[in-house]
């Protein structure tokens, strides 16, 4: 019955033709002074890191900093979604501005992804691929940007509404804003990585919302995904937060199924009935006290 109540609820999306891949432009250049990640070069996907983040003072300093550019370069991008413009365009202005904070964008060639910059827009759940597509009137579109800054990773990403949206598809963004921040509230020194998922999943239920499964958040610092995963829907997976530790909590939220298909880029994943989803990030650090939002 939930899921049936959730199609439903997708009418107001229909007009808009479903994503298609554009024409994707070459790689940008990195300058020879910037520091590279260890795949910068090669395009090997690294495998998921088994060790937790855990930082001492010179490391969350370190991770304060890459976390802080990372989220102005994400209000930078922002401020460009509008009407008319494309994907490719936003890609363009994330990467230099990075480079010219001597950055490195994280997601250039990780695992041969192409881009500097991550843009999914309205059925795309994540890892889409900045090409030709414009933005038009009544779009949401995910911005994920990450940037490796003297040798630590800052993770992040937002919704942004293009233009006149429709009032479900603000309650879909709005709702998975306020998934996220629920579950950074629970979040503390020893408490189980697990009521993450339960406290998502809870709220989603609330608002008559799927939670994507098979994408998680994660460990984040010296490499760009470590242990530990972080479920968004409910789960029994053991493991406690730590002090010093670091790691992304990313919710997408969806109004119909939670079923991705992926594109043959291997990276774009969309929902396989093409309804609409949203997701946000913060990277964030488990203090004595309870725990920081550095992406904030």
């Amino acid at each position: 019955m939930v899921q049936k109540k959730r199609e439903q609820t997708n009418s107001a999306s229909e007009s808009r033709p479903k994503i298609t891949k554009g024409k994707v432009a070459a790689r940008q250049e990195v300058p020879e002074h910037i520091p590279l990640p260890p795949y910068a070069v090669s395009g090997v996907n690294p495998p998921f890191n088994d060790k937790p983040e855990i930082h001492d003072q010179k490391g969350i300093e370190k991770m304060r900093a890459a976390s802080k550019l990372a989220k102005e370069v994400l209000d930078m991008a922002g401020k460009m979604c509008k009407p008319g413009v494309t994907t490719n365009e936003i890609d363009i202005a994330v990467h230099k501005m990075t480079i010219e904070n001597g950055a490195y964008p994280s997601p250039l060639n990780y695992g041969q992804f192409p881009k500097s910059v991550c843009t999914s827009l309205n059925e795309v759940i994540c890892h889409g691929i900045p090409d030709t597509t414009v933005l038009q009137d009544g779009d949401i579109i995910n911005v994920d940007v990450t940037v490796y800054l003297n040798g630590y990773h800052g993770d992040t990403s937002r919704m942004f509404l293009v233009g006149n949206v429709s009032p479900e598809n603000k309650h879909l963004v709005e709702s998975t804003r306020e998934a996220l921040m629920r579950a950074i509230k629970v979040c503390g020194p020893g408490v189980p990585f697990n009521k993450i998922g339960k406290a998502i999943h809870d709220y989603a239920d609330s608002q008559k919302l799927g939670v994507v499964q098979n994408f998680v958040g994660h460990g984040v610092g010296r490499v760009f995904h470590a242990a530990p995963p972080v479920y968004h829907m409910r789960n029994r997976e053991r493991g406690a937060m730590q002090v010093g530790q670091t790691f992304t909590i990313e919710p997408m939220l969806t109004l119909g199924s939670t079923n991705e298909k992926v594109w043959s880029d291997n990276w774009t994943a969309v929902t396989s009935d093409g309804s609409w989803t949203a997701q946000f990030e913060h990277t964030l650090l488990i203090t004595e006290s309870g725990v920081d939002i550095l992406t904030q």
